[in-house]
């Protein structure tokens, strides 16, 4: 497809995007989006995933409600915020909150499961094919963010969506043309020497 990018471009320029255009996405984006994301490995390649393609209003607005409701209990106090959140990023994470339900889709990533407790094992399997959606999405100059404030009425959502007992929601990604205020990068992150350590915990080194 013309006008796509390098994979090291899309991953250096890569950043949430929560401010979308309302504007519709072709269904062959959709599908590159989703082929993308089921080139990702996964354990023993069992591939457990599965992909629900939301695009019709009363369904996104449904869940948006409780996509708000769970922001509000999180960040609505500030004081009693789990962790500390940068003011623009609270302000773009507030932005999203109010008008998730304008996002054009929500693909839901969903994983098949035997019906033990939810892991961090069984998201290993899944969050691949999340990055591959999302990098994908960068190199087709769409816009998305992983989110899982929804999880927190994880029942209500899979009624509202119709899931099964034996699958559950991994991730909400809302997908869209970035609005006016969301760009891509270059990102801010913490330097590699200060994230990497040498054989133990603490064991610091310069790269050569």
């Amino acid at each position: 497809m013309s006008g796509e990018i390098g994979l090291f471009d899309a991953m250096y320029t890569q950043r949430a995007i929560r401010r979308l255009k309302p504007d519709p996405i072709p269904d062959d984006l959709i599908h590159k989006l989703i082929e993308s994301a089921t080139k990702a490995p996964s354990g023993t390649n069992r591939q457990p995933w599965k992909f629900i393609v939301v695009k019709d209003q009363v369904i996104k607005s449904n869940i948006a409600h409780y996509y708000k409701k769970t922001f509000d209990l999180v960040y609505g106090d500030k004081s009693s915020s789990p962790r500390p959140i940068s003011s623009s990023m609270m302000k773009t994470g507030a932005h999203l909150a109010e008008h998730i339900q304008e996002a054009p889709i929500f693909i839901i990533v969903c994983a098949l499961h035997d019906g033990s407790p939810s892991s961090m094992d069984r998201g290993a399997s899944i969050f691949p094919a999340v990055q591959n959606l999302l990098l994908t999405a960068r190199g087709l100059g769409l816009g998305g963010v992983l989110t899982n404030n929804h999880k927190r009425y994880e029942d209500e959502v899979k009624q509202i969506l119709k899931i099964p007992a034996n699958v559950e929601t991994a991730a909400l990604v809302p997908i869209g043309y970035p609005d006016e205020g969301a760009s891509y990068g270059p990102t801010r992150r913490s330097a590699v020497e200060e994230v990497t350590y040498w054989d133990t915990w603490g064991s610091v080194k310069p790269f050569r």
